[in-house]
This record gives structure tokens, C-alpha cells and sequence, in this order.
């Protein structure tokens, strides 16, 4: 006699997708390889762009930033004033970890529920401090998109009308390039062309397993 199976199959859930984080100095090229790999039809979570916007949603934030930097951190309609704060911590590193560990955490929770909505194998996290806040180690890779110091200046002093001085100052504040090389797991290198960019950042995503 044939057994009578009660079971109802069950279909497998889909694997959770692949968190690959992708980081660069300035003037590195980093969003520009953004932009290349929506175009190879993955999703990009664009960290620094959702902080700017999470500072202005949340009344708790908004809170916790006027009690650490002062009522001046927002403008007259209720703004985060960028500005202000930049110079309110450029220099003071202290400060600075404050202020992170107020934001970070609120977009940690942001990436972690957009994560839950992408069906890619592959999800990429955009950031610029991924090493300086160890976030790579929440990543199954890391990639770096860097440059050589001359070019990268060159780049921003172009696009933001800055001096050269200004830029390297800026560059001072930021992790050296030699320490993110060791770090990463994938690097691109942007020092010559848009065409030979996109071609490395094809082959090094696909590359990915």
C-alpha cells in the first residue's frame, strides 16, 4: 500500500544577497564606479547620501546633534546645516566619533531594511569611512577605487574650485591610500580614462563569487 505523505512542500527562501562594500578617497572616482555598476544592474546603497537625508528626517537625530554641536547645527527652517558642523569638527577628533556614533548607527538600521528589499546576488554599500569604522567587516568584500595623489587633487580642484592646498589638507584627514590597499579585498584603479574605468569595473565585479 502506498504511504500517504501529510508533508507540505516547502520552497527553499531566497539567499540573503552578498554585501560588498565600495569606498574611495576623494577624488577617487568612487561614485563614478557607483554609477558603472547600477548600469551593470546591481543596487547601490549610497551611505553618505542617505546619512545627509536621515540627519533631516529623524527628530531623534535631530535631538541628539543640537545636544552635542548646539542649536546652530540646524538652520532657520529646520535644516542640517553641513557647513557649520564641518567646521565645527574638522578639527576636533573627538567630536567627530560623536557625531559618528550619533549618525552610523541610524544608517546601519536604513541599509540593513533596504538590504531586506533587493533580489540581486550581489548588493553594493557606498562609504567613505568603510575602513576607518571597520564596516568592512560587516561585508563579504571590500572594494577601493583609488587613484594616484596628483591626479585626485587635480580632479577635485577642478570640480569643487578648490586649491591645491585645500584638497591635500583634505587628504591629510583621510586614511592613507598604502593602509585601504592592504585592507581591500578588490581594488580598481582610476588614473587614466571613463572607457578603461568602466572596463575594470566590469571585470572585477563579475569576478566576484
Amino acid at each position: 500500500m502506498e504511504e500517504l505523505h501529510s508533508e507540505t512542500q516547502q520552497t527553499e527562501p531566497e539567499p540573503a544577497p552578498k554585501i560588498i562594500g565600495l569606498t574611495g578617497g576623494i577624488g577617487s572616482g568612487k561614485t563614478t564606479v557607483a554609477r558603472f555598476i547600477e548600469e551593470f544592474g546591481f543596487p547601490v546603497y549610497y551611505s553618505d547620501d542617505r546619512a545627509k537625508a536621515i540627519v533631516n528626517e529623524s527628530e531623534d537625530l535631530k535631538i541628539k546633534i543640537k545636544e552635542l554641536l548646539g542649536e546652530e547645527s540646524y538652520d532657520e527652517n529646520g535644516l542640517y546645516d553641513r557647513k557649520f558642523v564641518a567646521d565645527k569638527v574638522f578639527n576636533n577628533r573627538d567630536l567627530l566619533q560623536q557625531l559618528n556614533e550619533i549618525i552610523h548607527p541610524a544608517v546601519r538600521i536604513d541599509f540593513e531594511d533596504w538590504v531586506k528589499k533587493q533580489s540581486k546576488y550581489l548588493v553594493f554599500k557606498e562609504t567613505a569611512l568603510l575602513f576607518e569604522l571597520k564596516l568592512n567587516r560587516q561585508c563579504y568584500k571590500s572594494l577601493l577605487v583609488t587613484a594616484e595623489d596628483n591626479i585626485r587633487i587635480k580632479r577635485v580642484m577642478d570640480r569643487d574650485h578648490k586649491t591645491y592646498r585645500e584638497v591635500e589638507t583634505v587628504m591629510e584627514k583621510q586614511m592613507p591610500e598604502r593602509d585601504k590597499i592592504k585592507m581591500a579585498d578588490c581594488i580598481i584603479y582610476n588614473n587614466t580614462n571613463l572607457e578603461e574605468l568602466k572596463e575594470q569595473t566590469e571585470k572585477v565585479i563579475f569576478s566576484i563569487e
